[in-house]
């Protein structure tokens, strides 16, 4: 079972964070990945904070590969992004809003690098069909991360899990914390809560239909530059992993 996990925004700490989670991933047997983002292009309101840039990020995700030796997730938000974070990252992420976008989605996946799309909170599961059109199944994976319900609110269709593993072959990953966003939803930025996130994770698990949980945390959420309020701290996300192994080995998940 995969385990993608980091801060939603990377910060020059993170280091830290990065062998902390990659310590409590191997304890309990986890395949892990370090995910953090070097600009949040599309955060709510024009002050929010959106990372530490490109060229900063490279060398921060240099550093974390050279120490811990684990693989790195990050999302593009341009073209022109892919050819110049590829040789820092292991993974390609395509942002939910970004989902459909033909010309991202060919820069990425021409990189030869994996390429992990989040499913768009405005598209159905048989929709996935549209994005592999585009770039195929191979070295494709596709992230559940809850789909809009009115204003300001995510629900998640576990039936969806089901349709995406038994018509697609590309590992699906479930992400629990944007599951509990509310987009918006403190008027000058996002709201959420963190506390039904281990909730959902055993739930998606227990499907048998995921490849993998995608989580953010960080050491001090209330005070994160983004996706605080839906973000796990350290302690959270062992209790997280714990219960996704239990149930793993019970229900005989690799």
């Amino acid at each position: 079972m995969k385990i993608i996990v980091g801060p939603c925004q990377l910060e020059r700490n993170s280091l830290g964070v990065a062998r902390y989670c990659q310590n409590v991933a191997e304890k309990y047997g986890l395949e892990y990945y370090f995910k953090a983002s070097f600009d949040k292009a599309n955060r709510t309101s024009m002050g929010a904070k959106r990372g530490v840039g490109l060229e900063s990020a490279m060398v921060i995700f240099d550093e974390i590969k050279a120490e811990l030796g684990c693989k790195i997730v990050t999302d593009i938000h341009t073209t022109g992004q892919a050819a110049l974070i590829k040789s820092s990252v292991d993974v390609l992420q395509i942002p939910a809003f970004l989902c459909r976008q033909t010309d991202l989605l060919l820069a990425a996946k021409n990189t030869g690098k994996i390429v992990n799309v989040k499913k768009g909170q405005f598209l159905a599961p048989w929709d996935v069909s549209g994005i592999l059109s585009k770039v195929g199944e191979e070295n494709v994976w596709i992230t559940e991360r809850g789909t809009s319900f009115g204003y300001n609110t995510l629900v998640n269709d576990f039936t969806g899990l089901q349709y995406i593993a038994e018509n697609y072959s590309t590992p699906l990953i479930f992400d629990a914390t944007h599951s509990v966003q509310k987009p918006g939803g403190l008027g000058g930025s996002s709201g959420g809560n963190r506390n039904y996130v281990p909730a959902l994770v055993r739930a998606a698990v227990a499907t048998k239909n995921v490849d993998g949980i995608f989580v953010e945390v960080h050491p001090d959420p209330d005070n994160a530059p983004s996706d605080g309020p839906n973000s796990l701290n350290l302690p959270q996300f062992e209790m997280v992993c714990r219960d996704i192994r239990t149930l793993c080995d019970a229900l005989g998940i690799d």
